[in-house]
This record gives structure tokens, sequence and C-alpha cells, in this order.
């Protein structure tokens, strides 16, 4: 993606910059579930406070307002009494190591941006007739944050689908 940036223009340099601090800062999570995804899947597994602290901070990081303790704690829980901490690492893997994406899709698709800015409609390219809709607020779990929008997106994009 970063091969398709023009280093001089203004908005592909804001880009440049967050996939740099994004790269240096914040991705540990992502190059262990690339690279070692059942090594950290024994420990999503075995420890429930290891299982809280991987979910706790990713909403401590990636939400915009404070999330409900009992939510984050209902959260926590589906991992932890279903052990998917190890499938959810793997969805990462499989999806890192794929070569074979398949034909692209024929369904209608639709996008629900949550802390959209100028430079996500131009890193995501949508065909024609995508449904998008951006958002300028909620992070990274909009059910948690903002489930009224994320509904309405929701009914919105499947009314004329039914």
């Amino acid at each position: 993606m970063a091969d398709r940036l023009d280093p001089n223009d203004p908005l592909d340099k804001l880009i440049r910059e967050r996939m740099d601090l994004f790269t240096h800062e914040d991705s540990g999570y992502l190059a262990i579930q690339n690279t070692r995804p059942q090594t950290i899947g024994y420990g999503l597994t075995d420890s429930p406070v290891l299982q809280l602290a991987w979910i706790a901070e990713k909403f401590a990081e990636w939400t915009e307002r404070p999330v409900d303790r009992d939510r984050l704690l209902t959260n926590v829980s589906l991992y932890w009494f279903t052990a998917s901490g190890v499938s959810a690492a793997h969805t990462l893997y499989e999806q890192a190591h794929s070569t074979d994406w398949g034909a692209p899709p024929t369904v209608p698709q639709g996008y629900a941006v949550f802390a959209a800015d100028e430079t996500v409609r131009k890193l995501i390219p949508a065909p024609p007739g995508t449904h998008w809709t951006e958002f300028s607020h909620a992070r990274h779990f909009p059910a948690l944050e903002a489930p009224a929008d994320l509904a309405a997106d929701l009914r919105t994009f499947f009314s004329p689908l039914s």
C-alpha cells in the first residue's frame, strides 16, 4: 500500500506518517498474531489475566470513549468461556499468509468507517456502487461505542436487499 503513495502529496505524507507510527509503536499485537498465533493462543486460553490484559489494552487504545466495565468484562468473558483466543489469533495469521483471495465479490458490499478522516477513502479502494458511510466518531469497536449509528447503517445497507 505504501508504494502507491506520492511523497509530494500532503495527504499521502499524512498517511505515510500514520503507517510509520503504527509500524513502530502500535503493531506488536499484529506481529505476534501474524507470526506466532498458536503461542499467544495458548496464553489467551490458559490465563484469564492475559486474556483480560490483551483485550483491555485494545479497548484503551482503540476507543475514544470510556467503555463500560461490564461491557468490557462481557467481551472478555465471551473469549474466555469459548476459548476463542486461538481462533481469533489465527484469523490474522491466515489473512497475512493468504496468497489466493479468489475472485472479487459479486454480492453487494458495504463499509461503515468509524473515526473516518480524509485518509480512509484513499486507502480502501471500493468498487462503484459500494455502500460507504463515514462517521467522525467512535473507533475500532463501533458496536460498543456507537451502537445506534452502526445499527442504522446496517439497516440502510440491507433494506434495498430484502
